[in-house]
């Protein structure tokens, strides 16, 4: 069937059916409902389909079809929102399909005015709309094809200095330029594969040199970081309490408390040179209750907190919100009856009988910690406060603490490891190792802490630094400057677990460390050059058609 001349709504809706099957298979890559782990295979040739798509349909069809693909992908591979709020498995679909419907029609007009070496382009404009899209105020890096390959170490150590880019690039490069042969195919033009490729020799024999390098690159580093001594070990006990994280008040807060001290204490048996808790293990906040006492057995619990966190013979790490006050000038309890209080995520750390150091968490999540348009987009700013939505306020400083025995660490909160810059900005800062702090048990599901883990092994590739992940529910586990996954905790149980911790301190300091994301930048700029040049070869030759 020839789709460029003949067009009715059956084509359409075959379109319209493959991206929505491209959709579903393309989700499956990533760990999900059918899998904890995912199919990482399949990200290499899912996205075919919608390459052929785009090359083959109307310009008047294409910014539907971004739409329809974003959200079929992201209602699929982001399924365990439905467990946090059903306003949130509506936001991100619609955000993700309303951000595809800018991409997909840049990505058909480099197809048209490239006509050669259109993949080429696509698969740069690819790299810069995964970048583009994690940087705006509801950037959000999940699914980005990248992570679907967490398990593959040897083709993802490029990430050294490369970071996620370099392999998103690699993964979309060929499956532009086979959608291409396989919409010629839908669309007319008959031609074996293997003339195919010959005809684009260049293309086949520069792509197959790239594979080469990655796969040698990533070998070779994997053996060299397998005999690598590391200059100390750091033996970190991680306590996993595994609370439910919808259910608050006093009562719960001192059991879980009761939980996390009994766990700690048995963990020393194990001669651990720091114990760690997850985000927010303990809620009450220290700061707020120490200080202004609002709440007399509220206070009482902090204090009988703080008092085992100062006892404990080496450091404890936990999350634990800071409340201050919002208005200096005023009391902590305003005149109406609200409290004159705002909080941050916070992590905090006891050594030596004293609270050494506070880490604030700098990148909140959109929507649900964070919502900076409440006057541009008063609607919004009110639906979300009516559908129990709260907001933290932001941190600024890349914090690294430092234990007596000399362990430099950063703790980056939760959602914010899936951001390579963070991580970075905290090594460049003096951070030895990685200590993520996390509460993905709200999800329910396995698959979501699987999806966060995944992306967490990218942040110890790019830096070359270790990192211990400690988590209310899962995946508590250490992850090597390789990215190789350590030892993981079972998800959603109750226990404790020691880990020995390798700490490079000496002569790691990567490429992506020192130019985070350049070459996401780059790809910015050259699709942007390249569109406009592009669009003015397009009217030139219009004109001289003319």
């Amino acid at each position: 069937m020839d789709l460029y001349r003949k067009r009715g709504f059956g084509t359409y809706g075959l379109e319209i059916l493959l991206l929505v099957v491209t959709a579903v298979v393309y989700s499956f890559a990533f760990p999900g409902f059918l899998s904890n782990r995912g199919f990482g295979a399949i990200a290499f040739f899912a996205l075919i389909p919608l390459f052929a798509v785009i090359r083959n349909t109307t310009w008047k069809a294409i910014p539907f079809y971004g739409f329809l693909f974003g959200f079929a992908f992201y209602t699929c591979f982001n399924y365990w929102l439905t467990t946090f709020h059903p306003l949130a498995i509506l936001l991100v679909p619609i955000i993700k399909g309303g951000e595809m419907v800018m991409l997909f029609p840049v990505l058909k007009a480099a197809d048209r005015w490239f006509k050669r070496h259109g993949f080429l382009v696509q698969s740069i404009i690819w790299v810069a709309y995964a970048y583009l899209s994690q940087s705006w105020f509801a950037g959000y890096p999940y699914g980005t094809i990248a992570y679907a390959v967490y398990e593959f170490l040897p083709f993802v150590q490029i990430a050294e200095f490369s970071g996620i880019w370099g392999v998103t690039f690699v993964m979309v490069l060929p499956q532009a330029f086979l959608g291409r042969y396989v919409a010629d195919q839908f669309g007319g033009k008959k031609e074996p594969i293997v003339a195919f490729l010959r005809s684009n020799i260049p293309t086949v024999v520069g792509y197959a040199a790239i594979l080469v390098f990655v796969f040698t690159f990533g070998f070779i580093t994997l053996s060299k970081w397998e005999s690598e001594e590391p200059e100390l070990t750091w033996r970190v006990a991680t306590v996993q309490h595994s609370a439910d994280s919808w259910k608050g008040g006093y009562e719960t807060y001192k059991r879980n408390f009761n939980n996390l001290r009994t766990m700690s204490l048995q963990a020393l048996q194990g001669n651990p040179d720091m114990v760690l808790w997850s985000e927010t293990a303990f809620v009450p906040s220290v700061y707020w209750h120490t200080t202004y006492k609002t709440d007399e057995a509220t206070a009482a619990l902090v204090d009988e907190f703080v008092a085992f966190g100062k006892s404990l013979p080496v450091p404890l790490l936990t999350g634990n919100p800071e409340g201050v006050l919002d208005d200096e000038q005023l009391p902590p309890l305003n005149p109406d009856g609200s409290w004159n209080r705002k909080d941050y995520n916070t992590v905090i750390m006891f050594e030596s009988g004293e609270i050494k150091k506070t880490y604030r968490k700098q990148h909140l999540v959109p929507f649900t910690e964070h919502f900076p348009y409440e006057k541009e987009m008063p609607w919004l700013y009110n639906l979300l406060l009516a559908n129990d939505y709260n907001w933290w306020e932001k941190g600024y400083d890349p914090v690294v603490f430092e234990t007596d025995e000399g362990v430099k660490f950063s703790t980056p909160i939760c959602f914010e490891d899936v951001f390579g810059y963070l991580t970075a900005g905290f090594v460049r800062n003096g951070a030895d190792v990685i200590v993520n702090m996390t509460n993905d048990s709200w999800s329910g599901a396995v698959s979501a802490e699987m999806q966060h883990l995944a992306m967490a092994i990218f942040r110890s590739v790019e830096t070359r630094k270790s990192t211990v992940r400690g988590t209310n529910s899962g995946m508590t586990a250490v992850i090597l400057p390789t990215g190789k996954i350590v030892d993981p905790m079972e998800p959603f149980t109750r226990g404790w677990h020691i880990y020995d911790v390798p700490v490079f301190t000496e002569g790691n300091d990567t490429f992506y460390t020192r130019h985070v994301d350049i070459l996401a930048e780059i790809a910015v700029y050259a699709s942007i050059g390249l569109l406009a040049f592009g669009l003015i070869l397009r009217i030139t030759r219009w004109k001289r058609n003319r």
